[in-house]
C-alpha cells in the first residue's frame, strides 16, 4: 500500500506499511470566482449559449427515445440505486476484496489519499519506466487531481487521445462538461485550433482543412495514430472496477481508448474508490443504463475489459492507482454521499437550465453542472469562494433527478449543502464524529431564518404581517435594499395580493372551512 485512507468508518487498517494520515482529504480549493460572478460573462455569450443550447437539447432528445425502449427503465434505475448503496455502506470490505482481486491478476495496486500522492504515484511509475511520453484515455479522475501539470512538472508529457478532450489539449482550454469536453466548441472553432495548433504537438493538420465532420475527425486519426505508435505507457481511468475478478472497464464511442488500453506496455489506471462494484452480475445493470444516458445508446460502441496482465496480449504491467481526494469524508455525510453513487452520464448536465446558460466553465470545477455542484464542495470543503457558490447554482426544478439513472436526489443534497454553507461550513472529522466547522459570515441569512422561523410558529403574528403586507402592497419597493439588492437585482419581487389566502378562503368559503383556515 502507498498510502491510508482517513475518515472511512470501519475501514480497515492497512495491512502492508503504515503511513500517516494526509493534511487534507481533498485538493486545495481553487482560486476561482463564486458562481455568480463566472458565469455572467457565459450568460452574454451568445455563440457559447447557442453552442449550448444545440448540443444538449440534441443529446436530450436522444436520451429519451433510447430509455422509452426499455420498460423496465425504472427498475434498472432503482436496482443500480440499490447496487450503489450497498457498495458504499460495504465499501471497506470491497475495496479490499478488489486488490486481492488485482493482484492476483499480474496487477499491483496503490492506495492514494489525496491528489498530490496520487501524482507522485504515477509520476514515479513513468519514471521508472524512462518513458517521457504517455498517452492517455479519458479520464475525469486524472483531470480532477490535475495529473497532466504535475507530469509536466516532472517532464514527462501527456497526450490526450479522445476527440473532445484533444481539442481542449490543443486549444489551452478547460473541460465544459461531462462526457462531451469541447460542447462549447463549434466546428469552425475546432478547424481553427487543429490548423493551429497540431503541429506543436505532433503532425499537423492537412492543408485546406475544412470544419466539416469527416475531415476534422480523420484529421484527428493521423495526428493521433502516431502517439500510439509510439508510446509505451498509458494512462486510464475506469468507469467500473468489478471486485470478484479485478477487472477494470471503459466505455467509449471511437476506440481511442482501446488504442491505450492495449498497445502501451504498461498501463496506469487512476481510478476513484466509489467506482467499484461487487460482481459482473451487478456491471450489467450499469452497462443498460450509462450508455442510454449518456450517449443515448442501447450499447457503447467500444466496452473494454482487463483483468490484471497475461503474456500473450496487451500490456505486460498493469498498476490500479485507488484514489480518495474527499471521497471519505463525502461517505460520512449521510445526505451527501449519494453523490458518490454518480455514473458520469452527463444526463443531469443535459437537461440543467442553469447549465444551459451559464455553461461547464462557470463551475470552476472538472465536474460541472449540478452534480459538479454537490459533488465538488464535498470533494473540496466550502471554505473557497467558488464551493460556496455551487450548492446556489440551481433553481431546484428537479429535472435533473428525474433523468438520473441511479436516482440521485441532487436538489435534496443542494439544499442540504446550502445549510452546511450557512450554519457550519465544511464537514471534518473527530473520530467517528462529524464536526460542522463554524462558517464565517452569512450573518443577514442566518437572521432571516430565525425570523421566518419566529412568524411561522405564531400563527397570529403571521395572519396580522400578511394582512399589514396587502394593505401596504402599494408602497412597496421594487428592489430590496442594502445586501438583498444582489438578490432583487436578478429577479422581480413576486407581487403581493390585495389580501391574504386566508382572508379570501374565509370571505369566499365561509363557515367552519373558512374559520379552520384561519387558525
Amino acid at each position: 500500500m502507498s498510502g491510508t485512507f482517513v475518515g472511512m468508518p470501519a475501514f480497515p487498517p492497512p495491512t502492508h506499511a503504515a503511513f500517516p494520515p494526509p493534511t487534507h482529504a481533498a485538493s486545495p480549493p481553487p482560486t476561482h470566482p463564486a458562481f455568480p460572478v463566472a458565469a455572467r460573462d457565459a450568460v452574454r455569450d451568445g455563440t457559447l449559449r447557442g453552442n449550448l443550447r444545440h448540443a444538449t437539447h440534441t443529446i436530450r432528445a436522444k436520451r429519451e427515445k433510447a430509455v422509452a425502449e426499455l420498460a423496465d427503465w425504472a427498475e434498472l434505475r432503482e436496482a443500480g440505486k440499490r447496487i450503489k448503496d450497498h457498495t458504499l455502506r460495504h465499501l471497506d470490505r470491497y475495496l479490499v476484496q478488489l486488490e486481492e482481486s488485482v493482484t492476483a491478476a499480474g496487477g499491483t495496486v496503490h492506495w492514494a489519499a489525496d491528489a498530490d500522492e496520487a501524482n507522485r504515484i504515477v509520476a514515479r511509475l513513468v519514471k521508472e519506466t524512462g518513458e517521457s511520453e504517455v498517452v492517455k484515455v479519458k479520464s475525469m479522475a486524472t483531470q480532477e487531481i490535475g495529473l497532466n501539470e504535475a507530469l509536466l512538472d516532472e517532464g514527462i508529457r501527456a497526450y490526450e487521445t479522445d476527440l473532445a478532450e484533444l481539442i481542449v489539449q490543443l486549444g489551452k482550454d478547460r473541460p465544459s462538461h461531462i462526457l462531451v469536453p469541447a460542447i462549447h466548441r463549434n466546428r469552425g472553432e475546432i478547424r481553427e485550433i487543429f490548423a493551429r495548433e497540431m503541429s506543436e504537438w505532433g503532425r499537423p493538420a492537412p492543408e485546406g482543412l475544412t470544419d466539416t465532420p469527416a475531415e476534422l475527425a480523420e484529421a484527428a486519426r493521423l495526428h493521433l495514430r502516431e502517439k500510439f505508435l509510439r508510446a509505451a505507457v498509458g494512462i486510464s481511468g475506469a468507469n467500473f472496477m468489478v471486485a470478484e475478478t479485478g477487472t477494470l472497464v471503459v466505455v467509449e464511442s471511437e476506440g481511442n481508448g482501446r488504442m491505450c488500453l492495449t498497445l502501451p506496455e504498461t498501463l496506469i489506471s487512476v481510478v476513484g474508490i466509489e467506482k467499484v462494484v461487487p460482481t459482473w452480475q451487478d456491471l450489467e445493470v450499469f452497462l443498460q443504463t450509462l450508455p442510454r444516458s449518456s450517449t443515448a445508446e442501447r450499447m457503447n460502441p467500444y466496452t473494454s475489459t482487463w483483468t490484471g496482465t497475461t503474456d500473450d496480449d496487451g500490456p505486460r504491467t498493469f498498476h490500479l492507482v485507488l484514489l480518495d481526494n474527499g471521497r471519505t469524508d463525502t461517505l460520512a455525510d449521510e445526505v451527501g454521499r449519494q453523490a458518490l453513487r454518480c455514473i458520469r452520464c452527463s444526463a443531469c448536465l443535459n437537461v440543467c437550465p442553469v447549465y444551459e446558460r451559464a455553461g461547464g466553465h462557470a463551475y470552476g470545477s472538472v465536474y460541472p453542472g449540478p452534480i459538479g455542484a454537490i459533488l465538488s464542495p464535498q470533494l473540496r470543503g466550502t471554505g473557497s469562494e467558488i464551493d460556496a457558490s455551487l450548492p446556489y447554482a440551481s433553481s431546484l426544478c428537479g429535472a435533473c433527478y428525474e433523468v438520473c439513472p441511479v436516482a440521485i436526489d441532487i436538489p435534496e443534497v443542494l439544499v442540504h449543502l446550502r445549510e452546511r454553507v450557512v450554519e457550519g461550513g465544511r464537514v471534518t472529522r473527530a473520530g467517528n464524529t462529524v464536526v460542522l466547522r463554524p462558517a464565517k459570515g452569512h450573518a443577514a441569512e442566518r437572521a432571516a431564518m430565525r425570523a421566518a422561523r419566529w412568524a411561522f410558529t405564531r400563527p397570529g403574528a403571521l395572519r396580522a404581517g400578511q394582512r399589514l403586507a396587502s394593505r401596504t402592497r402599494r408602497l412597496h419597493p421594487r428592489t430590496l435594499p442594502g445586501p438583498g439588492r444582489a438578490w432583487s437585482g436578478t429577479r422581480d419581487l413576486p407581487p403581493v395580493p390585495a389580501e391574504p389566502f386566508r382572508d379570501w378562503w374565509q370571505r369566499t368559503r365561509g363557515g367552519d372551512g373558512g374559520k379552520g383556515a384561519a387558525k
